[in-house]
């Protein structure tokens, strides 16, 4: 697990809830990770010569980094936290890592990239729901 994301959390200065705090950060990390490898496929669509066949990969790839961005900077914020809104963007967020999974798998065996994408993405697919079913 990502230090830096853990000890964050540890030195909140209020109480964090009955939040599983391991599972909370898994979830940031995965959607950083996500966000990431993201980013890098569509960026590597591009590059390929073939990037006319490659554009429903990079706009998957553009909305779920967009998303699991927006996804880790709301889990990061406690003060004022509301479930029912974390509950919502654990939903988009596993949505479309699902969506951007299955669509870099079906060039994964051409593409290097879009393996490890699709790997990124349902590690952070996992996550997301592993928290919401913590929430209760």
């Amino acid at each position: 697990m990502n230090a830096p994301v853990k000890d964050m959390l540890h030195s909140y200065p209020a109480g964090l809830g009955n939040i599983d705090q391991d599972k909370l950060a898994r979830c940031i990390e995965e959607c950083l990770a996500c966000a990431q490898a993201c980013t890098a496929c569509a960026d590597a669509c591009l590059s390929e010569g073939m990037v006319g066949d490659l554009t429903k990969c990079i706009r998957t790839d553009m909305d779920c980094a967009d998303i699991c961005t927006a996804t880790a900077a709301v889990l990061s914020r406690h003060t004022g936290y509301d479930a029912n809104i974390t509950r919502a963007l654990l939903t988009a967020c596993a949505v479309a890592c699902k969506a951007c999974a299955d669509e870099c798998a079906s060039h994964a065996e051409m593409h290097e990239h879009c393996r490890i994408c699709a790997e990124a993405c349902r590690s952070c697919e996992q996550a997301c729901n592993d928290l919401m079913a913590s929430l209760g």
